[in-house]
């Protein structure tokens, strides 16, 4: 039989007070930063540059209000953002025309370092941003949200301009806050609490005190994003989460409350696709980390099971975790950014 568990169990006791303490210190709420003229001279004293980049694959139905939202607010009335770029991993609808027609710098995926060649995936969007985009701090949100207000941006970036320890600094919403209107809904999506949440307490406790980890919208240091490996699938963020958590520990990260966020559901056939692919990664974390050791080789096929009337049916698909590099070791990089 392989030993899977090469580390012993943490303290509880002190894993409790470790949580309590840092859900006081390091969770806020988006409205105690509501001032983005103060958020504009934190930046100034600071001395760094601010990108936003929101990753696509055809949203032509929000790209545009998110575009004109963000340049309005964080370019044109308070100078925060020193770019808007939007990714494309090669939308067959409108979206870049209609980004590009609001302001937006838009790039292709597939055209941005292309000797490393191309693969399919949000992951890869963020990693090839790295590259493409500028900034000191990179800030990362999704282009289907309904409801996008410059909180999205603002709120994110500034514990990273007001905290010189802060690293990462995660979104989350519609969570269990008693705040002056009362308690909310509480509990994170549907994959976090079925999958993350439960695999996050059996491996690494401390990280549960991230209230939405599969959030899409989160505010990097350059230097610790280029330090990431980057699956190019569903697994990005629970990658991100737990090689920066054991390399430097929860106190590196913040979170913010930002309320709502609406945007459309996905289906549960979706959600197991989504599940398979994050429950791969960590797999792979866990082993990359020197958690467990001799796990065997994944079947790359996800199974699932249809029925129509009397007929039942499996349906495959293949779903392969493939995984970027530190973009700290691509030369191209290194040369184009100094670094």
């Amino acid at each position: 039989m392989p030993n899977y568990l090469t580390k012993p169990l943490p303290d509880m006791s002190k894993m409790e007070k470790r949580i309590e303490t840092w859900l006081g210190t390091n969770t806020y709420h988006h409205s105690e930063f509501w001032s983005i003229a103060d958020l504009v001279k934190a930046k100034e004293r600071a001395g760094v540059s601010i990108s936003l980049c929101i990753p696509t694959l055809n949203e032509e139905k929000t790209i545009g209000k998110e575009i004109i939202m963000f340049k309005s607010e964080l370019m044109d009335r308070y100078p925060l953002l020193d770019e808007i770029a939007v990714v494309d991993s090669g939308s067959t609808d409108e979206t870049l025309a209609i980004a590009s027609s609001f302001g937006a710098d838009t790039y292709l995926s597939g055209e941005i370092l292309p000797d490393q060649g191309f693969r399919t995936g949000k992951g890869e969007n963020l990693w090839k941003a790295i590259y493409q985009l500028k900034g000191d701090i990179i800030c990362y949100v999704d282009a289907d949200i309904k409801n996008i207000h410059s909180k999205f941006v603002s709120g994110l970036v500034a514990p990273l301009l007001l905290r010189d320890e802060i690293q990462y600094v995660k979104a989350f919403y519609d969570r269990p806050l008693a705040l002056s209107g009362g308690l909310r809904p509480s509990g994170g999506g549907r994959v976090t609490e079925i999958l993350v949440r439960p695999l996050f307490s059996l491996f690494f406790p401390e990280l549960t005190a991230v209230m939405q980890p599969l959030s899409g919208e989160y505010a990097v240091r350059r230097e610790v994003l280029e330090s990431l490996h980057f699956p190019v699938g569903y697994g990005v963020e629970t990658s991100h989460l737990i090689d920066l958590y054991v390399k430097s520990g929860l106190d590196v990260f913040a979170q913010v409350d930002l309320d709502r966020r609406v945007h459309r559901n996905q289906t549960t056939i979706d959600l197991g696709k989504m599940s398979f692919g994050i429950l791969q990664t960590f797999l792979k974390r866990l082993e990359h980390n020197g958690i467990v050791r001799g796990l065997p080789e994944f079947d790359s096929v996800f199974r699932q099971l249809q029925a129509e009337g009397k007929r039942y049916e499996t349906r495959n698909r293949v779903i392969v975790e493939e995984e970027r590099p530190p973009m700290i070791t691509i030369p191209g990089y290194r040369e184009r950014h100094g670094r």
